[in-house]
């Protein structure tokens, strides 16, 4: 499997303007889906995030700032232009792509607050998308009734605490997902540590 991004042809939005720098991974670990996020500085840290881990980062439209906003850029730093990014136009389109299933490679996994399972307990493997809903709401629960009960997960917490932060959250289950492919072989950690892949 290889790691190295390549460039494509696909780097621009229904309006013509660029996307990213037009990255696209080969073989992206995860796909880290974000449905109508609301702070662009959470953003930002998530794609660094999706670089460092060689994941592929989704922006489910619409968004409550221009993601070209100098905050979403300055979180992530110079990550950014090797950042492979996905546009959606709106969270039905996304689902029409990429239907919720328990089965087979690119299974999707919806982070909600009142999942009965844990990221911990989740099978999340190579290729997989974790789908995380708005800072201020989560998913609507218009998606979560499409989603399968065993496909919906949260992350742990002690009692009586709502939530964590959207970027947080995200690190949190991409590295939990990692952990789950380290034990499985499907990914391998080099001589210093470094992600490589199996």
């Amino acid at each position: 499997m290889s790691d190295q991004p390549t460039k494509t042809d696909d780097t621009t939005r229904a309006d013509g303007s660029p996307v990213g720098a037009g990255v696209r991974l080969l073989n992206p670990r995860l796909h880290v889906v974000l449905v109508e996020p609301e702070i662009p500085n959470n953003t930002g840290n998530i794609g660094r995030t999706c670089v460092t881990t060689g994941c592929r980062l989704h922006l489910v439209h619409p968004l409550a700032f221009d993601i070209d906003e100098k905050a979403c850029r300055r979180a992530g730093l110079d990550y950014w232009p090797r950042l492979d990014l996905v546009e959606h136009e709106r969270a039905e389109r996304y689902l029409q792509a990429h239907p919720p299933r328990a089965e087979g490679p690119g299974r999707s996994w919806f982070l909600t607050s009142h999942a009965k399972r844990s990221v911990f307990d989740a099978p999340v493997s190579m290729g997989d998308h974790l789908v995380f809903g708005r800072e201020s709401r989560g998913i609507d629960a218009s998606v979560l009734d499409r989603v399968p009960e065993s496909q919906q997960i949260s992350v742990p917490m002690v009692p009586g605490e709502r939530s964590l932060n959207l970027s947080t959250c995200v690190a949190v289950c991409v590295y939990a997902a990692i952990r789950n492919m380290y034990g499985s072989g499907e990914v391998l950690l080099d001589a210093h540590g470094r992600i490589v892949g199996a």
